[in-house]
Parts: C-alpha cells; sequence; structure tokens
C-alpha cells in the first residue's frame, strides 16, 4: 500500500492504471486490488485525511475530499501568495530569456518535464500563452506577462541583464546560467 501510495502521488493528475501498478509494484493483480481497496477505505473512514483514492477513466489518483474545496479554492484565488519553486524560478528564466518558446524546448535546456512549472507560472500570471508554433502539432509558444514586468520591476523585457555569450554556447551549462544571472539581477521573488 506504501508503495502504491507513492507512486499514485507523484504521478498526480495523470494517475496509473491497475496494469501499470502492477509492473512497477511486481504485486499481482489481486494484491494490487487489495491494496487498493484497502486504501479508498483507509481514506474514506479517517476524518483526519484531506485526500482520498478515486478511479477516474480507468486510472486510480489520489485526489482532493470535498469537504475541503473551500480551503482549496482560497489557494487557488490567490496563488501569488506563495513563492516560487527553484524547478519554476528556472523554466521562468528560460521562458524570460528565449521567449517565445515551446514547452518541448524548455524541457530539452532543463532535461526534465516542466509541466508543473509552467502551470504554477501560468496560474500566477507570469508566463502566458503567445502563439503556436509551425509544424506537427503546433506546439503552444511560451513568454512573459505585464505581471512578470511588475514584479520584477521592468519596464521592458529588454531590461533583462544580458548574457555572456562565452556561456551560452554551452547547453549544459544554460539553465544554470540562467539561473545564476536571473538571480544575481533580481534576488528572490518579492511576495
Amino acid at each position: 500500500m506504501s508503495k502504491i501510495e507513492s507512486l499514485l502521488f507523484v504521478t498526480g493528475d495523470e494517475g496509473l492504471s491497475s496494469k501499470q501498478i502492477e509492473s512497477l509494484t511486481d504485486a499481482t493483480s489481486i494484491d494490487v486490488k487489495e491494496a487498493l481497496t484497502k486504501l479508498q477505505e483507509d481514506y474514506v473512514k479517517s476524518e483526519y485525511r484531506g485526500i482520498e483514492l478515486k478511479e477516474l477513466a480507468g486510472t486510480y489518483q489520489l485526489i482532493s475530499k470535498k469537504q475541503n474545496s473551500s480551503t482549496i479554492q482560497r489557494l487557488i484565488e490567490n496563488p501569488t501568495s506563495q513563492p516560487l519553486s527553484q524547478a519554476s524560478l528556472e523554466v521562468l528564466a528560460i521562458v524570460a530569456y528565449k521567449q517565445p518558446i515551446t514547452r518541448i524546448e524548455i524541457e530539452d535546456l532543463r532535461g526534465v518535464k516542466s509541466e508543473r512549472p509552467l502551470y504554477t507560472l501560468s496560474l500566477k500570471g507570469l508566463i502566458q500563452e503567445v502563439g503556436r508554433a509551425e509544424g506537427t502539432g503546433r506546439a503552444i509558444l511560451y513568454g512573459t506577462t505585464k505581471e512578470f514586468l511588475n514584479v520584477f520591476g521592468l519596464n521592458d523585457i529588454n531590461e533583462l541583464p544580458p548574457l555572456p555569450e562565452s556561456q551560452v554556447t554551452e547547453e549544459d551549462n544554460q539553465t544554470d546560467l540562467f539561473m545564476t544571472k536571473f538571480q544575481e539581477a533580481f534576488g528572490e521573488q518579492k511576495e
């Protein structure tokens, strides 16, 4: 049950099917079904737990309990009250310096998935969709917003400090370079 709970927590909204859980835990289908049923019961019975386990569209997901919706709504309505994570700062720096840029291009620079940081930055109003890339799939292009300029005290995106040309050519150092220059110029985000 512990392994299943951890896997479901990490996968978030994507969830996992029972077959995927079986494969990842090396458990039998009977063991997985019993563990999922027990987890569901434990979440429902406990008034101290804020989540529950649901099967949605063939996948199991951890979701928040309905009775906590008003508390969650306050967070959603006021997303700027929480500081940005390191991942979000990295993505924001990349978008600021490379805009317009697609999620795939950001992930190529960072070497990791960037969906969650992009979502967070969009929620906070720091980045937005600025168009679609040409070609197959017409990927979303991201750019910074007026709110980004306001938060960082800029009149124009051109006021960002320039990146040293010699270091920009080394792809491995790009993300670190972005973060270093970004943090030097603006320090920690002001709340």
